[in-house]
């Protein structure tokens, strides 16, 4: 890439940072995103792809595989503490997980696409929705276009902070862990307060709960992890016992089949107590990640371009504990997610204080298009 176009991206991700879209109202993201594709002239574009998705299809109409590139549309609720000119605009939101420079990159691809028709098949470029709720995803498999672009292969990558600046971090099977909400309702009796003998409160139960939850991974093999989030008991009413009380929970394991599993264990464990203090109970789950699995055949498409780049690489060998929504893509396609290092000291994911190096902007563009110039030229 030269100067003139490294800077128009680097132009691009910082409005976007100005004007973040949290999870399901990333509509004015895309109006950006689809503005600046447009004198790019894609084959054909999908917009509201499963809410405020946007593909943008370039087509060779020569025999070849589907290769498709996603990127994220939203930021988080965050906000950001920073005094960077281009810092958000947007009270409690902001690009603190840095997907304002993953889509600066995917930009940068069709740029490149646009320069540079590919030969054989289509290269899809994929703007997903409201990937920090694990939901986006999701949404736009079932939405009923996507199968007018099932793709071959599916790549995606994630800036990662205390990595060298543009290291590509790579990691066979597993890259990122399965996750999902756990939320338990409990239902007692209240009662006055001097007199709690008259009513159930369910307070010793919520204790066993948050205690043997965070216990079970222990007796399981493999990676599990329960983290007790939330937890709120009865009323603020000092003349009054608690009558129900509410706990939150996020399980997270390596792979799918262990979440399964994981998930069957807390549940009968939360059954159990709570049937043996008489309490009603309630549950149910949110945010689903399924674990991201990378397949050995894309991960070596991206080996390979990382090593004609030049670029070094880190070969990981446990899975990230955090999870992400590009694991969707993995219960049906090829995929292969990988990590591109934002700085040792760079602040982590999430943080107030995160904004995205676009420094690392050409070497994220680098890896697609050698990837696309090894699937489809």
């Amino acid at each position: 890439m030269n100067k003139d176009d490294i800077n128009r991206l680097i132009k691009l991700r910082k409005e976007l940072h100005q004007y973040p879209d949290i999870s399901h109202d990333e509509g004015a993201t895309a109006a950006k995103i689809q503005a600046f594709f447009e004198p790019l002239e894609p084959t054909k574009v999908l917009d509201k792809l499963g809410g405020n998705g946007l593909a943008f299809i370039f087509d060779s109409k020569q025999k070849g595989p589907t290769t498709m590139i996603r990127c994220e549309l939203d930021g988080l609720p965050i906000t950001e503490e920073s005094n960077a000119k281009h810092k958000s605009t947007i009270d409690g939101r902001s690009h603190a997980c840095g997907h304002d420079g993953h889509m600066a990159i995917v930009a940068g691809v069709g740029m490149d696409l646009a320069k540079n028709p590919i030969s054989k098949g289509r290269v899809v470029l994929l703007y997903q929705p409201a990937e920090e709720t694990g939901e986006g995803a999701k949404k736009v498999l079932k939405d009923k276009r996507f199968p007018t672009i099932k793709p071959d292969y599916a790549f995606a990558l994630h800036n990662l902070p205390g990595y060298p600046k543009n290291e590509i971090v790579l990691k066979k099977g597993p890259f990122a862990a399965a996750s999902k909400g756990m939320v338990i309702h409990l239902k007692g009796k209240t009662s006055h307060a001097a007199h709690p003998e008259n009513g159930n409160s369910p307070a010793l139960a919520m204790a066993k709960i948050i205690a043997g939850l965070e216990a079970l991974p222990e007796s399981m093999n493999g990676f599990c992890l329960i983290t007790v989030v939330n937890a709120v008991l009865g009323e603020i009413a000092f003349g009054t016992t608690p009558g129900k009380a509410t706990i939150r929970a996020t399980l997270r394991t390596y792979d799918n089949d262990a979440m399964e599993r994981l998930t069957k264990f807390a549940a009968e464990l939360v059954t159990v107590i709570a049937k043996s203090h008489h309490l009603g109970i309630d549950i149910s789950y949110t945010e689903h990640f399924a674990s991201t699995v990378n397949h050995e055949a894309a991960w070596e498409q991206v080996n390979h371009a990382a090593k004609k780049l030049k670029l070094k690489t880190k070969h990981i060998r446990n899975p990230f504990r955090w999870s992400e929504d590009f694991g969707q893509f993995s219960l049906n396609t090829p995929t292969m997610f990988f990590g591109l290092g934002s700085g040792k000291t760079q602040p982590q994911l999430h943080n107030s204080n995160f904004d995205f190096p676009d420094t690392i902007i050409p070497s994220g563009v680098g890896m697609f298009n050698q990837i696309i110039h090894q699937l489809n030229r």
